[in-house]
């Protein structure tokens, strides 16, 4: 690699002031920081220093993200095969290339107009591009309905930059999650796209019928799907939200570096649970989901996705250690609340995620101020 470092600092000084290339010293530095750890030093004031900078931390996320895509990919091609009745005749290869015909435009897509809006206005601004859209490039792909126009991901993917993140000041000051924010917009803006069973198939055949675990459960219809399946993930769904085992896979590796929060992750599947075991008994048997036990809830869905990915946001989540369990499991509680008693949306846990996005500032002041007050006690104790 030497040789790309040193055609980097050959060309260095086109892009530094006073340069003919100065007006993309942002695009160049985005680069250079991307490929090889700036050579930057603090020389003032007190810093703390950290192997851990914002590259790597996203790119942990990323590898994190990876098996839940790679088997989204691969069960793309397996429902659209299964969907066409020839997946008996049909390999793993011809599965899995399927399915990344279809995912991998999504992703370049999203990767496209998401950091050409960043790129833009790190430039307009004169400020260093952020790395911050490693992550959010690749989960907005994996959160979209298979059959979405490129177009409409497209949309989807400027709106949660620019109002989700740019308006705010850019990476680390957003409050709502891009990649969710992305989804939302999508929901509200073309709900023909994100409901019914035309969503969850790739190239789905005339005639054919089939619905996610969640519709059928919303429609009050016996389930066609058991436990193992929608464990190990071969259902209809989100590229990356049907494989549970997938995702608790980057569930251990964030929390073995890290850099997810097993605080959030705990908390907020205790409080699925305890909402979802809670309505079993107090729900009436007219409501469809009162009979869905609290694990099953658990692995429907985008739960586990969530969960792990979403509300785990350094950014928009809590930050204190206690703030953080408060945080989880009010989570949990409303992404079932919102799926139980809503009956136009079987799915809760995008609303649950950005509405504490909202709220996780105010759980953090009270938790600090709970513990200022603490402390003065104390201090008052000792001084008598």
């Amino acid at each position: 690699m030497n040789f790309l470092r040193n055609y980097l600092d050959k060309q260095k000084p086109k892009f530094e002031k006073g340069g003919k290339l100065y007006k993309l010293h942002s695009v160049f530095t985005g680069f250079e920081s991307f490929l090889f750890v700036p050579n930057r030093t603090t020389s003032s004031g007190c810093n703390i220093r950290d192997a851990i900078d914002l590259k790597r931390t996203m790119i942990i996320v990323v590898l994190a993200l990876i098996p839940a895509l790679l088997f989204g990919i691969y069960n793309v091609g397996y429902q659209h095969f299964n969907a066409m009745g020839t997946l008996a005749d049909t390999d793993f290869f011809e599965l899995f290339f399927y399915g990344l015909w279809r995912v991998l435009p999504m992703i370049i897509v999203s990767y496209v107009v998401g950091l050409g809006i960043e790129f833009a206005a790190a430039q307009i601004r004169g400020h260093e591009i952020n790395e911050g859209f490693l992550v959010s490039g690749l989960l907005i792909p994996m959160i979209m309905p298979i059959n979405a126009p490129l177009w409409m991901v497209g949309v989807s993917t400027a709106f949660a930059v620019i109002i989700g993140k740019e308006i705010f000041g850019g990476t680390g000051m957003n409050i709502w999650n891009p990649a969710l924010l992305a989804r939302a917009f999508f929901f509200f803006s073309y709900p023909s796209m994100i409901s019914g069973d035309k969503v969850w198939i790739a190239g789905m055949p005339d005639g054919f019928s089939q619905a996610t675990p969640l519709a059928e459960a919303a429609q009050g219809l016996p389930t066609t799907y058991d436990m193992s399946s929608m464990f190990w993930g071969l259902i209809p769904g989100s590229v990356g939200e049907t494989s549970t085992f997938c995702i608790l896979l980057g569930a251990i590796l964030l929390i073995a570096t890290g850099i997810g929060s097993w605080k959030i992750m705990l908390s907020t599947f205790i409080g699925g649970y305890c909402m979802a075991l809670l309505l079993n008994y107090t729900l009436p048997a007219s409501n469809p989901y009162a009979a869905i036990t609290p694990i099953t809830h658990l692995i429907m869905g985008g739960f586990a996705f969530g969960a792990v990915f979403m509300a785990t946001d350094p950014v928009t989540s809590a930050q204190t250690e206690r703030g953080k369990w408060i945080y989880g499991f009010i989570l949990g509680v409303m992404a079932i609340l919102i799926r139980t008693l809503n009956p136009g949306y079987p799915e809760g846990m995008m609303l649950a995620i950005l509405l504490m996005n909202t709220f996780a500032p105010l759980i953090d002041w009270f938790v600090v101020q709970g513990n200022i007050k603490r402390r003065l006690k104390r201090a008052k104790a000792m001084q008598l």
